[in-house]
């Protein structure tokens, strides 16, 4: 009886710890790079990845980035973002580029297209590298 309620609480927990964010339905494994900004073509280059549950690291156009993202998919919500502090021509990019980031709200992948946006558009297209 023991063996059997062990058993089941395991099996149980098991089925929270799923992945439930867009890391799990399609965005992970890869490298997302910027193509687009609202509606204009990103002419810096910024990335982001989903290396495991909950993370999300890439390389804005002057430093590199890390938050957490743990909502299920479609929702798209990070915290707060931990970038390195160097400076660089681009670093207005960069400041859009992680204002669009809090801004964003939903998340579609659609094979190697991702799009990331809010109830007011789309605001980040990214392709991914496979």
């Amino acid at each position: 009886m023991r063996f059997i309620l062990t058993f089941t609480v395991l099996a149980a927990l098991s089925g929270c710890l799923k992945d439930e964010t867009v890391r799990a339905y399609g965005a992970g494994d890869k490298v997302w790079t910027v193509q687009a900004l609202r509606d204009s073509p990103f002419a810096a280059k910024a990335t982001l990845r989903f290396p495991e549950t909950g993370r999300m690291t890439g390389m804005g156009p002057c430093n590199s980035y890390a938050t957490t993202m743990s909502v299920p998919y479609p929702w798209f919500t990070v915290g707060p973002i931990a970038a390195t502090k160097r400076a660089c021509p681009d670093l207005a990019a960069e400041a859009a580029f992680f204002d669009a980031l809090r801004a964003a709200e939903f998340t579609e992948v659609h094979g190697n297209t991702m799009l990331i946006s809010n109830e007011n558009g789309v605001l980040l297209t990214l392709k991914s590298d496979g």
